[in-house]
């Protein structure tokens, strides 16, 4: 049977929901934006009014403002962007099972063994359309096609509030004469490195040999090669699939900028005790260690490194990252963000191999120690106990990202 997927996206959801919750936003220039204060003096979201004023997501607020110099900014309600994805979710399972969100605001979903209820693939994405505005309150586009490579890139062709379909009859009119930067996971590395040898278009992309694409980028080349000759077999997960993590991370952009070593510490000392807490939640241990650091020439680096026994321990996870820290950071401008993750991770209370360099002594004390302190705060609250040098103002914001990494299923290349 023919399969009939659909790809799902919220217009402008966080703008759009802000303008649904406040009337008063709706038919203006307005956006999403980071607190400043907390110097997060982003743009996160923006209306389709802001958008046509040149208004970008990632850009820095004077940069909005210098463009559209009315533009209207309200900070982010994220319990409510979570709320309202439920909400569509919710209705999204009214027609089938196999619903598989991507992001808070997109979705797709495989409605073939739902045609000969509802009808084709058209009718359902008409009448999920209607009862997204009338029920939730908020537009979607949708992509409606045979494979979900398709169905993503339909969703995108037209925004707002809008149907596009992508059959086997139409996709070489309505896909190949795209820029290849227009298919998901293809960013700016990869497409210069398709410029160089001629690929410009998803046309051009799936007329070059399989094999050079494959020596170009790896087994991604390949992916990519199938995607742009609608060859994409991925299915849409059922509902109940449960997605492994990869990793589980904290970061934050500091009050201040850090100039010391012990500066960092207690900031990621406070970042590992949300990185510990949500490892025991989520009963996994950390094998390795990935910091994050940005300066204040807002340059970023990324390093990582093992840990000689898997542990959930904040004790022993700030430990090595601040010892990557030291080893890998030159100091050339002070710190203005940082991160941990887990990496690694694997299920707990699988038993640890001995490490004949590792003080075992000391490494279970770390571990009973973080326990007990996990222990208290969860009991009692997580202002309840911690380290003395973490009761004067460090430096961290309020509000901190919570980062979770799944499998990237062939994305994000």
């Amino acid at each position: 049977m023919k399969r009939v997927i659909l790809h799902s996206d919220m217009n402008a959801c966080y703008a759009s929901i802000e303008a649904k919750l406040n009337p008063k936003l709706k038919g203006i220039p307005m956006a999403v934006a980071g607190s400043p204060e907390n110097r997060h003096g982003i743009i996160l979201a923006k209306s389709e009014e802001a958008k046509r004023m040149g208004v970008k997501t990632g850009e820095a607020i004077w940069q909005a403002q210098a463009k559209c110099p009315d533009i209207t900014l309200v900070p982010p309600h994220y319990e409510e962007y979570l709320k309202h994805s439920k909400m569509a979710r919710n209705l999204y399972y009214e027609y089938t099972n196999q619903v598989e969100p991507f992001g808070l605001d997109e979705c797709y979903l495989d409605v073939t063994g739902s045609t000969h209820l509802f009808g084709g693939g058209e009718n359902i994405a008409k009448e999920i359309r209607k009862r997204m505005k009338e029920e939730i309150g908020i537009s979607v586009s949708i992509g409606v096609s045979f494979c979900k490579i398709f169905a993503k890139l339909g969703s995108d062709m037209k925004k707002p509030d809008a149907i596009t379909i992508i059959n086997e009859e139409n996709f070489k009119d309505k896909v190949w004469p795209l820029e290849v930067c227009e298919m998901v996971g293809i960013g700016k590395a990869t497409k210069r490195k398709l410029n160089k040898i001629g690929v410009f278009s998803l046309g051009d992309l799936a007329c070059v040999p399989v094999g050079t694409l494959k020596n170009l980028l790896g087994v991604n080349g390949v992916y990519l090669w199938q995607y742009a000759n609608a060859l994409d077999i991925r299915q849409v997960v059922d509902r109940d699939h449960k997605q492994t993590i990869e990793s589980i991370g904290n970061s934050c952009t500091c009050k201040r900028d850090l100039y010391t070593n012990e500066e960092v510490f207690n900031i990621m000392q406070e970042l590992s005790f949300s990185v510990s807490k949500r490892l025991r939640e989520a009963k996994l241990e950390a094998g390795g260690v990935e910091i994050f650091v940005r300066n204040n020439e807002l340059q970023s680096f990324n390093f990582a490194s093992h840990l000689q026994m898997p542990t959930q321990s904040s004790i022993i996870v700030v430990k090595k990252a601040i010892e990557v820290f030291k080893e890998k950071y030159n100091w050339s401008f002070p710190v203005r963000a940082v991160g941990i993750r887990a990496i690694n991770l694997r299920n707990e209370g699988l038993g640890k191999q001995m490490d004949v360099f590792l003080n075992h002594e000391k490494f279970q004390k770390n571990e009973d120690v973080d326990t007990a302190l996990y222990n208290i705060r969860k009991k009692y609250g997580e202002k309840s106990i911690t380290f003395a040098a973490l009761k004067q103002d460090i430096g961290l914001p309020s509000d901190i990202t919570e980062i979770v990494t799944l499998p990237t299923r062939h994305f994000n290349m």
